[in-house]
């Protein structure tokens, strides 16, 4: 893919599966090249991995997950909530807020956006990303609209 012209590749499956992948790929093009995807599911108190495209249950800790991740090279993360993916309910800023203070990299908030009002709540949770589908395909909300409303309310984007 890098030889194609990509800029950042992320793994998720893969990197559960044999981690150090994770450290192989920031070594040979870069950590702010090496994006870890963790898909995760609220459990127990907490928040567990899983892969497979969220069919199996890894039973790590998504935030210790994310700081050995980081602590291997990744320097970006994307986090996917899949309790809230196509709901349009809000993201899960519970799980946002474990893994951003458990690794000190730019995270991408994945699953759930339904209103600006739930991009505003995950910026604040502390994510740097904000990922959506349902409500741009659908045009429910538009983007240079939630831009205005996320600046309006001191959250720096690209006008």
């Amino acid at each position: 893919l890098f030889k194609a012209g990509a800029d950042k590749v992320s793994v998720n499956t893969a990197a559960v599966k044999r981690p150090e992948l994770v450290a192989e790929l920031a070594r040979q093009y870069g950590s702010q090249s090496t994006v870890v995807a963790i898909d995760a599911k609220a459990a127990d108190g907490g928040y567990r991995v899983y892969i497979r495209a969220g069919n199996v249950d890894t039973g790590l800790d998504a935030a210790a997950w994310a700081r050995r991740v980081v602590e291997l090279g990744a320097g970006e993360l994307l986090v996917t909530s899949i309790d809230r993916d196509g709901t349009k309910l809000g993201y899960d800023v519970g799980l946002l807020r474990a893994v951003a203070s458990a690794a000190p990299v730019p995270l991408i908030a994945s699953g759930g956006a339904g209103s600006p009002q739930h991009f505003l709540e995950a910026a604040l949770a502390g994510a740097d990303g904000l990922l959506a589908a349902s409500i741009f395909h659908f045009r429910e909300v538009e983007i240079a609209g939630l831009k205005r409303f996320l600046a309006s309310r001191g959250i720096e984007v690209r006008l």
